[in-house]
C-alpha cells in the first residue's frame, strides 16, 4: 500500500514539474515569409529584408514566374558579383519554399542581368 502511494506523489510530482516547464518556456514557432511580398520574387527586391528579423527554421516563399526566373543558392561572392558557380542549388517550380539554415544565405536570379537588377536578396537567420 506504501509502495502505491508513493508511485502515486511521484507521478502527481512529475506531471506538475512538467506543467511548469511548459509554462515557463516559449514555443518557437517558425514564420512564413513571401519574399517581396505581393510583388513576389522580381527586381529590386534586394532591399526587402530591410526590417525583418529573421529565424533558424523560417521559411522564405519565392514566388515568380517560372519562364522568366529562378532562385540560386549562393555564396556572399556569388551575390556580390551576381554569378552563380557550377554545382549551385537551382530553384525554378516559380513556387519554391527555403528553410532558412543558422547564419546568412544568399539568393540570386541567375537570368542575365536580374541578379543585376536587384534580384537578391542577403538573409541573416539567428
Amino acid at each position: 500500500m506504501a509502495q502505491g502511494i508513493c508511485s502515486a506523489k511521484l507521478g502527481l510530482f512529475l506531471g506538475v514539474a512538467i506543467l511548469c516547464l511548459l509554462t515557463i518556456t516559449k514555443p518557437v514557432v517558425a514564420t512564413d515569409f513571401t519574399v517581396g511580398d505581393v510583388a513576389g520574387w522580381t527586381f529590386n527586391v534586394n532591399n526587402w529584408p530591410n526590417g525583418k528579423s529573421f529565424k533558424v527554421g523560417d521559411v522564405l516563399g519565392f514566388n515568380y514566374n517560372k519562364e522568366m526566373h529562378n532562385v540560386v543558392v549562393v555564396s556572399k561572392e556569388g551575390y556580390d558579383s551576381c554569378t552563380a558557380p557550377a554545382g549551385s542549388k537551382v530553384y525554378q517550380t516559380g513556387n519554391d519554399k527555403i528553410r532558412l539554415a543558422s547564419g546568412q544565405s544568399y539568393f540570386i536570379c541567375s537570368f542575365p542581368g536580374h541578379c543585376d537588377g536587384g534580384m537578391k536578396i542577403a538573409i541573416n537567420a539567428a
